[in-house]
């Protein structure tokens, strides 16, 4: 396993990132301990959680797997808050009210004394920045983070953060957590060279796109049974399910092919050689869709390979809307109660 530096740190995390968000909803505890076990013996020893996936349930899977292996000081746990936790006016958002619980209730059901990355997992614009920033610094001076981060922060907003870290000697943000896959490459026309610049990991993910870069979907073809994302796809106005990503994969199957992988495995392999990425961030539901997120940190494509993915998808090119950054903040600005919204 190659590993790699988090951002401006001198820690190092594994160059797959494993998701936890499936645990729970459709991996139970056993197949889950089994994920978290096998993950650490292929080498990755950098695992993401979050405090709504499940409601809490993902981190308590994962506090209580880290707890039975034994294997929570090799591991480099990032969870993340911000997003709604209940149904009260305080029960989501960046506020110190909300931030300072969040925390505490995260270490509890991860069963840990600290969390090693901690992200603001979506846009609060209505929490003044300084108060944000002011909240992380009095959380990591109490040892309970140790690094910090963003997740789906549009670029003027996580420089508005890195000038207050640099003015009054705030913690300073070392990741930034995007979503970034073959149909929607838009965040390399800024966001990418920007966190570059200021010494920001970039951990993208929907690397396959929430399973259209998974190759189970083909063109003319019926889903396989227990397959919903045709469906699923194409709420809240994501269009992802359409004939232009079905001809994308249609145009990046015989890639894979010709490498003798997956398209899985070949659209993970890409992510990981692109720019400024540190680690794309696996989700899988069971222990092969581990295993083959392994094999995919093994594969090193060739430069004629990335010049055939470029010319089916262009570099900056997008035919979905999986990155809505500004769209996002811009939806917040209208109506602040979608804050808590995915």
């Amino acid at each position: 396993m190659e590993y790699r530096q988090l951002g401006r740190t001198g820690t190092r995390v594994s160059k797959v990132c494993l998701g936890t968000m499936n645990f729970v909803g459709s991996t139970d505890l056993d197949e889950a301990k089994r994920i978290v076990d096998e993950a650490i013996d292929s080498g990755i020893n950098f695992i993401d959680t979050a405090d709504c996936y499940a409601r809490g349930g993902s981190e308590e899977y994962l506090g209580i797997a880290l707890k039975d292996n034994g294997h929570r000081d090799d591991v480099v746990v990032a969870t993340k808050a911000v997003a709604t936790m209940g149904e009260g006016p305080n029960d989501h958002g960046a506020s110190r009210y909300h931030l300072t619980r969040a925390v505490e209730a995260s270490l509890k059901r991860l069963q840990t004394d600290r969390i090693d990355l901690f992200y603001l997992h979506i846009t609060d614009i209505t929490t003044p920045i300084d108060e944000i920033m002011d909240t992380l610094d009095i959380l990591v001076r109490q040892g309970k983070l140790l690094y910090v981060g963003t997740s789906k922060w549009p670029v003027p907003l996580i420089m508005e953060g890195l000038a207050l870290s640099e003015r009054y000697g705030l913690p300073r943000f070392v990741a930034e957590q995007p979503p970034y896959n073959l149909t929607d490459r838009r965040i390399e026309m800024e966001l990418v060279w920007t966190c570059m610049r200021h010494g920001i990991g970039i951990v993208p993910f929907g690397p396959l796109a929430g399973g259209i870069l998974s190759g189970v979907y083909r063109k003319g073809q019926s889903a396989p049974e227990g397959h919903k994302f045709k469906e699923i796809g194409q709420k809240d106005g994501h269009n992802r399910y359409t004939e232009e990503t079905m001809d994308l994969v249609e145009k990046l199957i015989p890639l894979a092919e010709a490498r003798g992988v997956t398209l899985a495995e070949f659209s993970l392999a890409w992510l990981m050689q692109r720019p400024g990425i540190t680690a794309p961030i696996a989700g899988p539901r069971t222990v092969e869709h581990l295993r083959s997120a392994v094999r995919a940190s093994e594969i090193e494509l060739t430069q004629e390979e990335l010049d055939q993915v470029d010319e089916a998808i262009p570099p900056g090119d997008n035919i979905t809307n999986y990155c809505t950054l500004y769209e996002r903040m811009c939806r917040a600005v209208n109506k602040p109660e979608a804050l808590g919204a995915f």
